[in-house]
């Protein structure tokens, strides 16, 4: 929504006044895309509104976020483990396997390049240190300080039809679900993952997440709670079609931030998320301008709060070389979400 300028007019009586005032409490709550006053928090670099009309295809399909898979969307439906009486439990049934063996230190280890683990019940951290390892239908379940699965130097990782969670949502919740330890790790792909009880579901800078259904974050402390987030880089990673949804009031469910470098070539479209401060961050920060970020045709729901985060949909998007904001609507209604 483009605001009004002012413009200098002649004393009117109250009766006029008050219609105005009247007429701005009402541009307020479209502002905002929810009834009431705007919520309070924090100055938003760019935060965005409720546009205009639905876009073209979005207004078919209305409330999607409760049951996800109704409009196609990930959800348990489609995501995780797909043989559950395949799985051999790690420290009982098996203990180690082609290119995988269970560290007496106590995580399971893959250090064999090429190595394809599968048809395991992990209750450990399962440590990557191996190229072009393949992960399919493995469940993890551990809690505390750790990861579910943890990646070390790799290349070409293939993490697919995976469950990660922990015991439940607080002292029990699992720090982070997968996560490229040093930031370096390339051509990671994250797909038909089912993640929940973590403070944060992926943490990668490179590489594609997919399809994959994170939900029922969990916190613990003073932890900082995200779907999908990145800490800055360059390399391509592209976040698609997955279901995010993150009921605290804190932080996102999908971010990209300047922790340790400026936001560059990130494809974030046709995802389902709610929830969290902002529900996206778009990569703007104090390290430098991105260049290259493109979100494109996601859904934002009100499922947990009137502006989808507590704040607002999306802030930190800036104009740049390559940066693209379109497509996004509201899940409810099917109304664009206009860029600042």
């Amino acid at each position: 929504m483009r605001r009004a300028r002012w413009t200098k007019v002649e004393r009117r009586p109250r009766v006029v006044v008050s219609l105005v005032l009247a007429c701005l409490a009402v541009a307020a709550t479209v502002w905002w895309g929810g009834a009431g006053t705007p919520p309070g928090g924090p100055a938003s670099l760019g935060a965005v509104a409720d546009g205009g009309p639905p876009a073209a295809d979005a207004a078919t399909l209305l409330d999607c976020a409760p049951v996800p898979s109704t409009c196609g969307y990930p959800d348990a439906t489609s995501t995780g483990v797909t043989d559950e009486d395949a799985l051999r439990v790690v420290g009982e049934d098996t203990s180690q396997g082609d290119g995988w063996e269970l560290d007496p230190r106590g995580w399971v280890r893959v250090s064999t390049d090429g190595a394809v683990v599968e048809d395991l019940d992990v209750p450990y951290n399962l440590d990557i240190t191996a190229d072009h390892v393949t992960l399919r239908n493995v469940r993890v379940r551990v809690g505390g300080e750790t990861f579910g699965i943890s990646l070390r130097h790799t290349s070409d990782v293939t993490i697919e039809d995976v469950t990660i969670t922990a015991p439940d949502q607080g002292a029990g919740r699992l720090m982070v679900g997968v996560k490229d330890i040093y930031g370096d790790s390339t051509g990671t792909v994250v797909r038909r993952a089912d993640i929940s009880h973590v403070s944060t579901g992926v943490q990668l800078d490179a590489g594609l997440v997919e399809d994959s259904y994170i939900h029922d974050l969990g916190m613990l402390g003073e932890d900082h709670v995200n779907g999908i987030t990145s800490n800055g880089g360059g390399e391509q990673l592209t976040i698609r079609h997955n279901t995010v949804l993150n009921e605290h009031p804190q932080t996102d469910a999908i971010s990209l931030f300047q922790d340790f470098g400026t936001q560059r070539n990130r494809l974030i479209t046709d995802n389902l998320v709610a929830g969290g401060g902002y529900t996206l961050y778009a990569g703007a920060g104090a390290l430098g301008p991105t260049e290259g970020i493109r979100v494109t045709d996601n859904r934002f729901s009100r499922l947990y709060f009137p502006a989808s985060g507590r704040y607002g949909p999306l802030t930190a998007y800036e104009p740049g070389p390559g940066n693209v904001l379109s497509g996004n609507v509201w899940d409810d209604t099917g109304r664009s979400i206009s860029g600042p």
